[in-house]
C-alpha cells in the first residue's frame, strides 16, 4: 500500500470518477469527491465512513471552486493530488450543432478544470509537491466526424495540461494528462449530449457513426477499475508521465494517428522550408 494521500476527484458519482474513489479507497486513500447533488453527495460518503468527503459542485460555477478547495484544505487536509475528472461529451455535425453547445462543452471540460487547477495550485506550490491528472481522452490526439466540440475541448486541455507541466516541473508540481480509448463507462450513453440531425448530406457519413456508438455503449473493451489502478500509479510514481493512454485501442490509433502526421509532414517539408526568409 502506497502511503496514504487526500485525492480531490471531480465527477465521482460514475464513470472513472466513481471507479478511481474505489480503488483509491482500497489502497488506503482518502477522497474528496465532487458531485452534483445532495443525494449523491451522500450515496458516495457511504462508500468510506470517515474517508470520503462529499461537496457538491458544479465546474461551471468557478467563483465557487477556489473557496472550496480553501476549505478543503483547511478542513479536512492537504490535497496530495487533483483529478479533473468532471466531462461529458458532445456528439454532433459541426454544421447542425448550435454553438451554445460549444461554449457548454468548453465551459465544463476546460473552464472548470483550469479554474480546479488554479484552485489548488497555491497549496501544491507551498508545499512543493502534488500531482494532477487531467482526464482528456484518445479524442485528444485522433479525430472522428461528428464529435468535434468534444475533440476540441480535449485538444484543448491536452495542450493547456502540457505547458503547464512545464511550468511547475520545478516547484514540485507533477501534471498528467490522462487519454483514454472506449470504455465502459456513461460516455457514450446518458453523459452524451447529441445534437438533432437536420441535413441529409451527412447522412452516409455521420448515421452509421452514431448508431455504432450506441450499440457499443456498455461492451467497450476498456475496464474502469484497470484505468483507476493505472491512474494511482501514476500518482505513486516518482517520475509520472506527461501523456498516459489507456487501452490498447487508443494506443493503436494513436500510433497509427503519429505514423499519418509524420508522413505528411515529409510529404510537404519542401514547402514547409520555403517559406523561411
Amino acid at each position: 500500500m502506497s502511503i496514504s494521500k487526500l485525492l480531490l476527484i471531480t465527477g465521482v458519482s460514475s464513470g472513472f470518477g466513481r471507479a478511481l474513489a474505489e480503488e483509491a479507497l482500497a489502497a488506503g486513500h482518502q477522497i474528496v469527491g465532487t458531485v452534483r447533488s445532495e443525494q449523491a453527495a451522500k450515496d458516495f460518503e457511504a462508500l468510506g465512513a470517515g474517508r470520503t468527503f462529499a461537496r457538491v459542485l458544479d465546474v461551471t460555477n468557478t467563483a465557487a471552486i477556489a473557496p472550496l478547495v480553501d476549505a478543503i484544505e483547511a478542513d479536512i487536509g492537504p490535497i496530495s493530488a487533483l483529478v479533473n475528472n468532471a466531462g461529458y461529451g458532445h456528439e454532433g455535425v459541426l454544421e447542425e450543432s448550435p454553438l451554445e453547445e460549444m461554449r457548454r462543452q468548453f465551459e465544463v471540460n476546460v473552464f472548470g478544470a483550469v479554474a480546479m487547477m488554479q484552485a489548488v495550485l497555491p497549496h501544491m506550490r507551498a508545499r512543493r509537491e502534488g500531482n494532477i491528472l487531467n482526464i482528456t481522452s484518445m479524442g485528444g490526439f485522433i479525430t472522428l466526424p461528428g464529435i468535434a466540440y468534444y475533440c476540441g475541448s480535449k485538444f484543448a486541455l491536452e495542450g493547456i495540461s502540457e505547458v503547464l507541466g512545464k511550468e511547475v516541473a520545478a516547484l514540485g508540481v507533477r501534471v498528467t494528462s490522462v487519454a483514454p480509448g472506449s470504455f465502459r463507462t456513461d460516455w457514450a450513453g446518458r453523459s452524451m449530449v447529441r445534437s438533432p440531425r437536420t441535413i441529409t448530406d451527412y447522412d452516409a457519413l455521420f448515421d452509421p457513426i452514431r448508431q455504432r456508438r450506441q450499440e457499443v455503449s456498455g461492451k467497450q473493451l476498456g475496464d474502469p477499475q484497470k484505468a483507476a489502478r493505472a491512474m494511482l500509479a501514476v500518482i505513486d510514481s516518482p517520475e509520472p508521465p506527461a501523456h498516459l493512454l489507456l487501452g490498447s485501442d487508443a494506443l493503436q490509433l494513436v500510433r497509427a494517428k503519429l505514423r499519418e502526421l509524420g508522413g505528411e509532414l515529409d510529404m510537404w517539408e519542401t514547402y514547409t522550408v520555403s517559406t523561411d526568409g
